[in-house]
């Protein structure tokens, strides 16, 4: 597979990767992407799936598991990869991003070949079920992610556009730990599966909503399945906390397109650091 990119996006110019060797490649990461101080973990992630991608013999990305290991930071960083097995539907690679020798976060992903409707299925034996869409005012209708009240807005707020539902706006007066809202690239890019990924991570943490802007909220891993083609447009995405213990949590995700159609649904464990 090649991992020739589109140019002219800023996604796409700050995830390229340099081949270095056999199954190894190099890329500059750059910290517009950051919360705070370090990378958002979807786009930590985005250059360490295109290359698995590559080797995996199927162009989409199915379901991605990764574990951050440690916060990422701008600047350069080297990726590794390992086929683990590659069939005729389904091909799965296992890999790593490291930085200044250090592994940054590890993934096991498995790739397929998606269409826009259901998951290719050669037998002709696929069926659909489909989860409606939540109630959502349209994006004109909704709230800038850079508005919400604690105007700090995260440098990631250059490179995506994110419009929040009204009645997630004011961090701490939920009674529910969730949030919903629209996304896209900031610069017009179209949305593709390996996007999705990178949407999974990239919405305000759901227990903002309930308890306010108290701390930080790293992700230990995050799996991501990717469903479909996403249409090209918005993306709708809804987030919720559904447990939270102690200083752990577990955060659901859906994400669907402008047809109505679910085209990833992610799950990830998060460590609450408060101050």
């Amino acid at each position: 597979m090649s991992l020739a990119q589109p140019a002219n996006f800023q996604y796409d110019d700050e995830t390229r990767l340099t081949e270095t060797g056999d199954s190894t490649w190099s890329t500059v990461l750059d910290p517009a992407w950051n919360i705070g101080e370090n990378l958002n973990g979807g786009y930590l992630m985005a250059p360490l799936v295109r290359a698995m991608a590559s080797v995996s013999g199927h162009p989409h990305p199915l379901s991605v598991t990764t574990h951050f290991l440690r916060p990422g930071r701008g600047g350069s960083a080297s990726v590794e990869v390992e086929p683990v097995r590659s069939g005729r539907t389904i091909g799965t690679v296992r890999g790593r991003l490291s930085q200044a020798g250090k592994t940054k976060i590890e993934s096991i992903a498995a790739f397929t070949t998606l269409d826009g409707t259901t998951l290719d299925d050669p037998a002709g034996n696929a069926f659909e079920l489909n989860v409606e869409p939540i109630d959502m005012p349209a994006p004109d209708k909704c709230i800038d992610r850079t508005a919400l009240e604690n105007s700090d807005s995260p440098p990631i707020m250059q490179r995506v556009d994110i419009r929040v539902h009204p009645d997630h706006v004011e961090a701490g007066q939920s009674d529910t730990a969730e949030v919903a809202g629209w996304i896209r690239f900031s610069d017009g890019r179209p949305v593709d599966p390996f996007a999705l990924t990178l949407f999974a991570d990239a919405f305000p943490p759901p227990l903002f909503a309930m308890l306010g802007y108290i701390g930080w909220i790293p992700t230990i891993e995050l799996t991501v399945h990717v469903r479909r083609v996403p249409q090209d447009g918005w993306i709708l995405g809804h987030f919720h906390t559904s447990e939270a213990a102690g200083n752990r949590m577990i955060e659901d995700g859906t994400l669907w397109d402008e047809s109505g159609r679910v085209v990833a649904q992610s799950r990830q464990v998060g460590l609450l650091l408060q101050g």
